[in-house]
């Protein structure tokens, strides 16, 4: 269970930083002059998922970056109209840079993860290692044929895949439902509740307020929904996703089995995505938001992961 300060809006500094023309990012800086670690946040998600790990890792030495993702939270809406994984990763490339860090180590689960795995392909040498964690596995069909890896259930014929269809192909219509911002908060709440993304009873009443207090916003609810409608065809991408080849990133992969929307099989499909796979590890009673179910196991992984980076750098 978390307490008032694992809620608290105020608990981290928010500065701004323009990534494109009319686009700034919101994000969250805290240990400056430690390692560089970007976290990215997922959908139903903003930069509030990583409160109970912002503090604990910039005293492990980190110089921790969480941002809002164009469209989410204290983040700009597009200009351009792209809510894609390609334009995100761009974006995380420019704050980077921006920062002044040219090498980082790299979090994320759900759409998060698929940013950071499209990131270290677009951008060779940046991501020196990365956590990937709860997202759909990358689409190497052929390759996990040949691992022996049967095919999952269609994504259409799930019980929870329903929130996935109106999201990506009925946008509009769906968004017209929700036409109160309590309304858009019940809708999130949903992902954080009985539909069994997280485990059940990690998410009390007031830190489901929490997470969805931004999608009350109608724009910015929409806004998250592009990165589904692009995936389904139905939305341009500002440029293809790099998650049609493995990634070669040295790679913490770990799993909360307490959900319902990613396969049992991801495991097993990211330990053939990842070369340099460290894992997969399971994290017993965590689900989709592990950040925040298992934030202690998360937060001691990655000073074990980077402890040689975080020494040298300190050095």
């Amino acid at each position: 269970m978390s307490d008032a300060a694992d809620r608290d809006p105020d608990a981290h500094q928010v500065h701004r930083v323009e990534v494109d023309d009319g686009l700034s990012l919101a994000y969250v800086r805290e240990g400056t002059g430690g390692y560089p670690l970007l976290l990215v946040h997922g959908y139903p998600e903003t930069k509030r998922i990583w409160w109970r790990n912002i503090e604990p890792l910039a005293d492990a030495g980190f110089e921790v970056i969480a941002p809002d993702l164009r469209g989410h939270g204290d983040s700009d809406l597009a200009p351009d109209g792209f809510y894609d994984i390609a334009a995100f990763s761009d974006d995380l490339r420019s704050l980077m840079r921006e920062l002044g860090h040219d090498r980082y180590g790299m979090v994320g689960g759900d759409v998060g993860a698929l940013v950071l795995y499209d990131h270290g392909l677009r951008f060779p040498g940046a991501v020196e290692r990365q956590c990937f964690f709860n997202t759909l596995p990358p689409p190497l069909g052929e390759r996990y044929e040949q691992a022996g890896i049967p095919p999952d259930e269609p994504h259409h014929v799930r019980q929870s895949a329903d929130y996935f269809r109106r999201q990506s192909r009925d946008a509009d219509a769906l968004l017209a439902e929700l036409d109160t911002p309590a309304r858009r908060r019940a809708y999130v709440a949903d992902m954080y509740g009985h539909r069994l993304w997280a485990a059940p009873g990690t998410f009390d009443p007031d830190d489901v307020d929490f997470m969805t207090e931004p999608y009350a916003d109608a724009a910015r609810l929409r806004a998250s929904w592009g990165v589904y409608e692009g995936a389904t065809g139905n939305r341009p991408l500002w440029d293809a996703p790099r998650v049609f080849e493995t990634n070669p990133v040295p790679t913490l992969v770990l799993y909360g089995p307490e959900d319902h929307v990613v396969p049992a099989s991801f495991p097993q499909r990211c330990a053939v995505a990842f070369t340099e796979c460290i894992g997969p590890f399971v994290v017993p009673g965590a689900g989709h938001f592990l950040q925040w179910e298992a934030a202690g196991i998360l937060n001691r992984a990655l000073v074990y992961l980077f402890r040689d980076l975080l020494e040298t750098h300190h050095a």
